[in-house]
């Protein structure tokens, strides 16, 4: 009986796996294994490079040393030396406007086209002419004059002089027998004065030796004082000078400090003999001021007690002296002879009225004709008019529209006058002022028309902070009013143990960082993280600043991302 083709397949299966022996089942399971770690490298490879690509990619840059010039930028608004500001007389209606900002004119130039004038101002001068017409008519009206009530006053006045010239020869009689109490109390009084006078001048002295200003002390006490404090603060100012010199010297590599040293020493020497005169004729002037101070207490209190116990006596018996009473008699013989005065000049008002109203009417009559030929004027007038330039120079501003009505004494447009240059003004703090001196050229470094050449002519106080000092620049090259210059000022140069990009340090407000890699080994390889460091910005010029804080030489310092991170992030360094 024949087989089936199924039995014949399922022995031949059972046939082969009797004939597989132990070795070639270890090699197939060896196998299967690096197949297996091979797919697992695969993996992990890749999946490191996964997440490298996902990571920030930042630039960088090492820290370097070296020398750097320090700048401070500022900046400010160029301003003309010289303007002119064209006007025109009167209102005006602006027909064409000729001109644009920044154009170059020459003298004479047409540069507006104006009518002569508008309805509004014919209507306000024909309004003027009425009211000059009703102030005529108005001063024609008089009033009557009455002296009834000046002669009333004049009365009183002459009855209270006569009371007061009697109470006035009363107090004379009795302040006869006081005569020589007064005269000698007169005589205490400015002997007195000048005693204390005297003091007060001592006492000045005194003030300017404890203060060692001489300023408002009398200048014939203090003798040669005031030149041997001046001779001291000179050989003060040399020595520290020198001093600072000899410092400079011994932190620069190579330089020779010896010299240095010698003048040092020299000027210390100078500086304390000037010290040594000066304290020995202070001393011996202070002891003559006490002296004289001594002097003067006991004949001061003497005489203070004397003017004391005259002025408690005098007046107790509560009558009023001769000498205000005769003060008053004055007062009111004033009081009796204004008020006749004034009545006469009344009186006299009444001889003259007709004159003075004539005068009145004149000038009034005249306002009226002036009044009626500025109408008349007016009427005819229609005609325009061309305004030209009084001078050459560039158009800085234009401050009216075509139809616009024109405001007497109001400039139409401002030409600055280019020849008188131009100016520009900025702000620095006192403390970086010493490092400035005139003279001194900075660069411009936001201009790209053309060659711009700016001189620090004038160091002066800044009206608006005390803490500041304005600094005027002479400005020459291609530059317009109004357009804002950033200024870099020269410092000086220093050498500095660590200098980074500008764009590298991030100011906080109250603190600066950066941003450095940090390294960290691991089996499949370098891993990288960013880690924010404190600094100090010790000098700066355009480009790099001098820091100073927890970074050194050769540290890799950030200098851009290709997004955002954190301090502690992982990060990924370009080309790595």
């Amino acid at each position: 009986m024949n087989e089936t083709k199924e039995v014949k397949d399922i022995k031949l299966a059972g046939e082969e796996k009797e004939k597989m022996s132990p070795e070639k089942r270890r090699d197939l399971i060896k196998t299967l294994i690096i197949i297996f770690l091979v797919i697992m490298l695969l993996l992990t490879f890749f999946s490191n490079t996964i997440m490298n690509r996902a990571l920030p990619e930042i630039t960088t840059e090492t820290v370097a040393s070296g020398k750097l010039t320090e700048r401070l930028e500022k900046r400010g608004t160029v301003e003309a030396n010289q303007a002119y500001n064209v006007t025109v007389e009167g209102n005006r209606v602006v027909e064409k406007i000729h001109i644009k900002k920044g154009q170059e004119v020459k003298k004479d130039d047409v540069l507006f086209t104006i009518n002569a004038v508008s309805n509004e101002k014919l209507e306000a001068a024909e309004a003027d002419l009425d009211k000059a017409k009703l102030d005529y008519e108005t001063a024609l009206l008089q009033d009557p004059v009455d002296y009834s009530e000046e002669n009333q006053k004049i009365k009183e006045a002459r009855d209270d002089l006569n009371a007061a010239i009697a109470k006035r020869d009363a107090a004379k009689v009795r302040e006869a027998n006081a005569s020589y109490a007064k005269s000698e109390y007169v005589s205490n009084k400015a002997e007195l004065a000048k005693l204390t006078a005297q003091q007060s001048k001592l006492d000045s002295v005194v003030k300017a030796l404890r203060t060692d200003s001489f300023d408002e002390a009398p200048y014939e006490y203090l003798g040669e004082l005031p030149n041997l404090l001046n001779a001291f603060q000179f050989a003060d100012a040399e020595y520290k000078s020198a001093s600072e010199a000899y410092q400079t010297a011994l932190g620069t590599p190579g330089a020779d400090a010896e010299p240095l040293k010698e003048e040092r020493e020299a000027k210390q020497a100078a500086r304390e003999e000037a010290e040594k005169a000066y304290n020995e004729e202070k001393d011996k002037i202070r002891e003559d001021v006490n002296s004289q101070l001594s002097e003067l207490e006991d004949p001061i209190n003497d005489l203070t007690n004397k003017v004391a116990d005259y002025e408690a006596s005098s007046g107790k018996e509560g009558l009023e002296s001769y000498d205000s009473l005769a003060d008053a008699v004055l007062q009111k013989q004033n009081t009796l002879e204004g008020l006749i005065i004034t009545l006469n000049k009344t009186k006299q008002k009444a001889t003259i009225t007709d004159k003075k109203n004539t005068l009145d009417l004149e000038s009034k009559k005249k306002a009226i004709d002036k009044q009626q030929e500025k109408v008349d004027k007016l009427k005819k007038e229609a005609k325009t008019t061309e305004v030209k330039s009084k001078y050459s120079g560039v158009v800085s501003s234009i401050n009216v529209q075509p139809d616009a009505t024109t405001t007497d004494g109001e400039p139409l447009a401002v030409i600055d006058l280019v020849d008188d240059g131009f100016t520009v003004k900025v702000s620095v703090e006192n403390e970086n002022i010493k490092k400035i001196k005139k003279g001194m050229e900075a660069e411009v470094v936001n201009h790209y028309g053309g060659d711009v050449e700016a001189v620090l002519t004038e160091i002066k106080n800044d009206a608006s902070n005390p803490k500041m000092k304005e600094l005027v620049f002479s400005v020459t090259g291609d530059v317009e009013t109004g357009e804002s210059l950033d200024l870099a000022i020269p410092l000086g140069s220093g050498t500095y143990d660590a200098i980074v990009p500008r764009g590298a340090v991030y100011d906080l407000g109250d603190s600066h960082v950066v941003y450095t890699v940090r390294s960290k080994n691991t089996p499949l390889g370098n891993r990288y993280y960013a880690e924010k460091v404190n600094v100090n910005i010790e000098a700066q010029d355009t480009s790099s600043y001098a820091v100073s804080g927890g970074i050194s030489r050769g540290d890799y310092i950030i200098t851009a991302s290709s997004k955002p991170f954190d301090p502690g992030d992982q990060v990924r360094m370009k080309d790595k």
